[in-house]
């Protein structure tokens, strides 16, 4: 409780003028806080005040310079690493994409297959290059995830 009232003074008087507390401490054990030493007191200490600058302060125009190039920095920052997670996603879309028209087009098309002599059928040239087109672009959508993973990096 002293503790506090002590705290209390010292910030009334922080505000008002800067100026020394007094703790005075009586024969009895009693504390007394003032602003001058009470007379027959067993022992008397001295409390400074806090330093005239503290709490909030206003900033000089260097540290809101470096404040403001921080912030620019920061956000050039996100900007490209929003950037490059965007790009990311549309990439693993894409590879996704490929993908699934790969595995959807393993059947043959209504003209990828023809008759043969003995009454069966057999895949055109035209079945073949389509396979091959469509693991291309899956193979060129895995490159390009590939590549923006390790830039990211």
């Amino acid at each position: 409780m002293a503790h506090a009232c002590a705290l209390a003074l010292l910030a009334y008087a922080g505000s008002a003028v800067a100026q020394p507390v007094y703790k005075s401490t009586m024969p009895d054990g009693k504390v007394v806080y003032g602003e001058k030493p009470v007379a027959g007191a067993k022992r008397v200490e001295t409390i400074e005040p806090p330093p005239a600058k503290t709490g909030v302060t206003g900033l000089t125009p260097e540290e809101k310079a470096r404040a403001e190039k921080l912030a620019r920095e920061r956000a050039a920052a996100n900007a490209a690493a929003a950037k490059s997670g965007s790009a990311l996603d549309a990439a693993r879309k894409a590879l996704a994409q490929a993908e699934a028209a790969r595995d959807a087009g393993k059947e043959p098309l209504p003209n990828e297959r023809i008759g043969i002599a003995g009454g069966g059928t057999r895949l055109t040239e035209a079945y073949f290059a389509r396979q091959k087109d469509l693991e291309a672009a899956v193979v060129a959508a895995r490159k390009r995830l590939s590549d923006l993973q390790q830039g990211s990096r």
